[in-house]
């Protein structure tokens, strides 16, 4: 889809609260839910009537649970793009979100900025893994023992990056480390050139595989 086309939406999740925040920040963001669902068959049939760009599926859904709903919807004909939601990060959990063809994966007590961006990767035809996912993930499948790397960072851009790194979004990190918010975005934008990363998870996932954050 276009860049500048409405990301249409199909949320499924079974807490009412879940939902409303998420409502509130996918509308703040420019994007349109055009249905919701708490549990996976109707969240099907959802998907199936409105046919959107992008469905949020939580994992742990009533009826059938997400990752059986994420291998029904992208086995559809034209299939949306899938973000999976999950308070777990057992690395068993991710790995089988993304064999079910997820594109995309976040953890639920992260900033919900991530699950907005992993939304708008989805809707561009990306992929997207939250920060914390990607460490879990890598820390199984890259082989222990190579060398770090030299640290193009800074210290201090060191520090943001782990905060990144465990889906602490700008504002707490800001908070954490006694900076300013602008000095805080500073950071991240170096650290993004530096690392030549497109996104904060991309950023995240480049330094846990070079050895630069554990």
């Amino acid at each position: 889809m276009s860049g500048d086309a409405l990301v249409r939406i199909v949320l499924v999740e079974d807490h009412a609260l879940v939902r409303t925040g998420l409502r509130t920040s996918f509308a703040a963001a420019g994007f349109d839910v055009v249905a919701e669902a708490a549990d996976g068959v109707s969240g099907f049939a959802a998907v199936e009537r409105e046919r959107p760009d992008v469905a949020v599926v939580d994992v742990g859904l009533p009826g059938k649970d997400g990752v059986e709903l994420t291998r029904e919807l992208k086995a559809m004909p034209d299939p949306p793009g899938v973000v999976v939601l999950t308070m777990q990060e057992r690395p068993d959990a991710v790995l089988a979100a993304i064999a079910a063809g997820a594109d995309a994966y976040c953890v639920k007590s992260s900033d919900v900025s991530f699950v907005v961006d992993a939304v708008r990767a989805v809707a561009a035809g990306g992929a997207y893994f939250d920060p914390r996912i990607a460490g879990v993930v890598l820390r199984r499948v890259v082989s222990p023992g190579a060398p770090p790397e030299r640290s193009p960072l800074t210290p201090r851009e060191t520090d943001v990056l782990k905060l990144i790194a465990e889906g602490v979004g700008n504002a707490e990190i800001a908070e954490r480390l006694n900076l300013g918010l602008g000095t805080v975005k500073g950071h991240v934008a170096d650290i993004l050139e530096k690392l030549e990363a497109s996104d904060r998870a991309h950023a995240a996932v480049t330094a846990f595989r070079r050895g630069l954050i554990s």
